[in-house]
């Protein structure tokens, strides 16, 4: 049998974790200011939604869909390769915080830089 991103990662304990950091660090690093100042200033929410979205998207339970019907979390923000950039840099730096294989880590950060750049809504020059 197969095992998912989601399993691979540590399960539902991991992809948690795996949200909390990705916010800390845009809390914390000063290149990620951007894309901190688009969310509001509590993250409580949006680290919640990130991990509901992430435990679909890696192979998990579809928590995101199964609650809002839908798996689009980027509407309401205009974002373009430097925003991208930016919530790349956070997700790298919360999955060093994983104790997954670096293999593992390396592969998923592979496929979320293209989702990423999917979530890209606006042309940048």
């Amino acid at each position: 049998m197969m095992s998912t991103p989601y399993e691979l990662l540590g399960g539902e304990p991991a992809i948690r974790r795996l949200a909390k950091e990705f916010y800390d660090a845009m809390d914390e690093l000063p290149e990620a200011e951007h894309i901190r100042k688009m969310h509001g200033q509590s993250l409580v929410d949006i680290k919640e939604k990130l991990f509901e979205y992430l435990s679909g998207w890696l192979g998990g339970p579809a928590l995101y869909f199964d609650k809002y019907n839908t798996i689009c979390l980027t509407k309401p923000y205009a974002i373009g390769r430097a925003e991208s950039e930016q919530w790349m840099l956070c997700m790298e730096k919360a999955m060093q915080q994983l104790d997954a294989e670096e293999k593992i880590k390396a592969g998923v950060l592979e496929a979320m830089r293209s989702l990423a750049q999917f979530m890209e809504n606006q042309k940048t020059d």
